[in-house]
């Protein structure tokens, strides 16, 4: 395993645990931010995904390295987005 791959897994894991956590507690210091992690520790929480995103460029530039999502949205649904016709 190379050492982004483990280092994405560590993110992925994180990111997993932070969700669950600000879905099962809206008092969660999670809840309805937007987290950024890098190098499987959380680096950003922030208000919304611009800030999340521009914050955790400057912390870890390496995209390899970085995960970010938005705590106590439910991923297992499918959303549909229909465009213009």
């Amino acid at each position: 395993m190379s050492v982004s791959t483990a280092v994405q897994d560590r993110n992925r894991e994180l990111a997993r645990h932070i969700n669950d956590e600000a879905r099962k507690d809206p008092q969660s210091p999670y809840a309805g931010k937007f987290v950024g992690i890098a190098n499987g520790q959380v680096a950003v929480v922030a208000d919304d995904l611009d800030e999340m995103v521009r914050r955790l460029r400057q912390v870890e530039p390496d995209p390899a390295k970085t995960f970010g999502i938005e705590a106590s949205h439910d991923y297992t649904v499918v959303e549909e987005i229909w465009g213009p016709c």
